[in-house]
């Protein structure tokens, strides 16, 4: 009992003692858990710095902060280290490739150059994102698929295309920080090619030294164009992407055209090859971060007929020869390599491409792009013709026998859906696949006749959290690009990047939506087969140009239910209507293993199905912005039905006007009835966002490709949607 009282005071003491302890560590615990995750990298390089501001852009969301250190031969505190190191020291890893790895107790990523670094450290960091922790990042090695993952983006001057929608552009696209915003999302999307395209760019870019007259620019306004093209292939430069700048061909400004006394196309004068071959070097030498110059064949090097009468013919070897003395003959003169695009199309012949490019002896690999499906890439993955044969007979003399000094790659043209938002990871994945050859080194992606800049079709509203169009149509370069550098690539990656942008892990249910909702626009390229730009506007539903057989009469771009009949398909797999309905009667066996129209209609229809179910689920409780996304799956969704009711009338009608079965008639004209509502839902949906749009002009044809107005909406064609009632009707 006596000792008591020293013993309790003891205790006492020892439990403050354990208090104050655990009131230290509570305190103190927010230190650590936001302690600094140091990053050891070369502070000075642009791509990796790019890079590592993804991984802080990641810790900085789960409330941690890093410290950035120099990369020195002694990085022990370093959590994270990034490093570039000498090729011979690892045999595996290639040209953009990188390796995540766990060495010492640190995560290192290690490539052979800054690009594959940038790479590899924005791989850590969507890790990060999706939930891993420095200590479970996945360590794997990756290597690109295609060296050559390179963007088509037409420019608003000097325009192959012209009109308001490329007029619209101009204050954007002269805007440095559009220009950032864009190759920003190039290199998170791992595309490495900038390809810059209009007519004729060298009298923007400089003044010729021996034609001053090129351009009616003043010392202060060439400064101005200077200063902006140096901006943006430095921007490139820093973002590990290759800018390359692409003209037609035999073309002029019209201040040269004027001074000079000759034609602002096609003129194969002695001044004008002088000319072109003289600016082809200035540029080079006076842009040292500019990658490559391209040209392309055809158009003002063909016979074709315009409103000022037809141009001479030039033959397969005039038109190379023009090449060899202007634009290589300008690369060979300047002060540093470069590489060069061979844009190859209707006017190519591979046997005199091939004497060119070898006589060029370029240091760089040649880049030869190649059409895929003409202006229609978004539509079947099988090859079924290319710009370089109207038959479809693919001419492979391009890559029989392999080249040794060029790589083919192929141009995946969109001139089917600008306005409603796509993106079908399986289509491009099933794309590679079946078209990597060892001839192939890449792909081309990108419009001729849209430019992704100015949003110019939505309305101005609360929920467009977007300033340029390509912000919109996110999805479209963010799978692209991501599986063009690696196809296995997993559905998750996607997933994750809409979970980041709506919350609630939507986006599971968001991807498999679009993966249906994007069927739409393919099946109808590849049923209905077109070749350049204007025979087909997928998701419009329109294609100016009547089957020709004058049988039927067409007064409209819409595809009215006639020329949806008459159209051949462009997929060799699917079966057309006359075939469908002739075979069906006659011989059944040549269906076998072929894709009917009413087989046709029934995906279409399940499509449809499937995101309606999944809109509806996700419309309660969605935020503005996500509504209008999945009124544009919605909008598909009902473009799906309808296609499905119209190739299902079309079987009918063919039957009938086959058969006489007046049954078949009746069967058509209630299934056409049926597909009035579809597209009134189409037009009610897309009225609330999207305003009339204008089309672009043709300048082959003279004035407007799609016929009938000049501009667009779907609501305007509600009459040709109901009209096909009445040409169903027709006895």
């Amino acid at each position: 009992m006596m000792f008591q009282k020293p013993i309790d005071s003891k205790i006492k003491i020892i439990q403050y003692l354990i208090l104050g302890l655990g009131l230290f560590i509570v305190y103190m615990m927010p230190v650590a858990l936001h302690a600094q995750v140091k990053i050891a990298f070369d502070l000075s390089n642009p791509p990796i710095a790019f890079g590592v501001s993804h991984i802080e852009d990641a810790f900085k969301k789960a409330g941690q902060a890093i410290g950035k250190n120099e990369l020195t031969s002694t990085n022990k505190n370093a959590a994270i280290l990034i490093q570039v190191i000498n090729p011979g020291n690892s045999s595996s890893l290639q040209k953009e490739g990188y390796e995540i790895a766990y060495k010492n107790k640190q995560l290192v990523i290690s490539a052979i150059d800054a690009t594959g670094a940038m790479y590899g450290s924005m791989d850590v960091a969507e890790q990060l994102r999706m939930g891993k922790t420095i200590q479970n990042i996945i360590a794997r090695k990756v290597s690109p698929h295609f060296a050559a993952r390179a963007l088509k983006f037409n420019l608003p001057w000097s325009s192959y295309r012209v009109g308001p929608a490329m007029d619209l552009h101009q204050d954007v696209c002269r805007d440095l920080k559009f220009w950032q915003q864009f190759i920003n999302q190039m290199a998170d999307n791992r595309f490495n090619i900038l390809s810059l395209w209009n007519v004729h760019p060298f009298s923007f870019m400089v003044k010729p030294v021996n034609f001053s007259w090129a351009n009616n620019y003043s010392e202060k306004e060439m400064a101005e164009w200077k200063q902006f093209w140096t901006a943006i292939f430095r921007m490139c430069k820093e973002r590990g992407i290759a800018p390359f700048i692409v003209n037609w061909n035999i073309a002029v400004s019209p201040e040269f055209a004027k001074h000079y006394g000759v034609k602002e196309r096609n003129d194969t004068s002695a001044i004008v090859k002088r000319y072109t071959r003289e600016v082809v070097t200035q540029v080079i030498n006076e842009y040292p971060d500019l990658a490559g110059i391209g040209i392309t064949l055809a158009d003002w090097m063909s016979n074709f007929t315009t409103q000022s009468g037809t141009l001479p013919e030039m033959t397969p070897k005039d038109r190379e020869d023009w090449i060899e003395e202007t634009v290589v003959a300008g690369i060979k003169a300047a002060n540093r390599p470069i590489q060069f695009l061979h844009r190859s199309v209707l006017s190519s012949d591979p046997v005199e491409m091939r004497r060119v490019i070898n006589n060029a002896g370029l240091k760089d690999t040649t880049l030869v792009e190649i059409k895929f499906n003409w202006s229609h890439g978004h539509s079947t993955p099988v090859l079924a013709l290319t710009h370089d044969s109207h038959s479809g007979q693919k001419d492979d003399g391009y890559w029989n026998p392999l080249p040794t000094n060029y790589r083919v790659e192929w141009m995946v043209r969109n001139e089917d859906f600008f306005i409603l938002r796509w993106g079908q990871p399986d289509f491009i994945r099933q794309h590679i696949a079946k078209n990597t050859a060892p001839y192939v080194n890449g792909y081309f992606v990108g419009s001729e006749g849209y430019i992704p800049a100015k949003d110019y079709s939505h309305i101005e509203s609360s929920h467009k959290t977007w300033n340029y169009a390509f912000e919109k149509q996110w999805l479209f370069y963010q799978l692209w690009g991501r599986l063009l550098y690696d196809p296995a690539t997993p559905d998750a990656v996607f997933e994750s990047a809409f979970n980041d942008r709506y919350g609630n892990n939507r986006g599971r249910l968001l991807l498999a939506a679009y993966a249906s909702a994007s069927q739409m626009p393919l099946r109808l390229a590849s049923f209905h087969r077109s070749t350049w730009d204007y025979t087909l506007y997928s998701e419009g539903f329109l294609s100016p140009f009547s089957s020709g057989n004058g049988l039927h009469d067409s007064i409209s771009s819409f595809i009215s239910i006639d020329e949806l009949i008459d159209r051949p398909t462009l997929d060799p797999h699917y079966v057309s209507i006359p075939d469908f309905v002739k075979w069906n009667s006659e011989n059944k066996s040549m269906l076998s293993g072929k894709l009917t129209p009413l087989q046709l209609a029934g995906l279409l229809e399940t499509d449809a199905k499937n995101v309606l179910r999944i809109v509806q689920m996700m419309r309660p409780k969605s935020s503005a912005t996500l509504t209008c996304e999945l009124d544009d799956l919605e909008t598909w969704a009902w473009l799906s039905t309808y296609f499905a009711g119209k190739l299902r009338a079309a079987v009918a009608l063919q039957t009938y006007r086959k058969t006489g079965d007046q049954l078949q008639q009746q069967k058509a004209i209630e299934l056409l009835t049926a597909c009035v509502p579809a597209w009134k839902k189409v037009g009610d949906i897309t009225s609330k966002h999207y305003r009339e749009v204008p089309y672009i002009d043709d300048h082959a044809s003279g004035g407007m490709a799609f016929k009938d107005a000049k501009m667009f909406s779907w609501s305007k064609y509600l009459p040709q949607v109901e009209r096909d009632i009445q040409l169903a009707k027709r006895q």
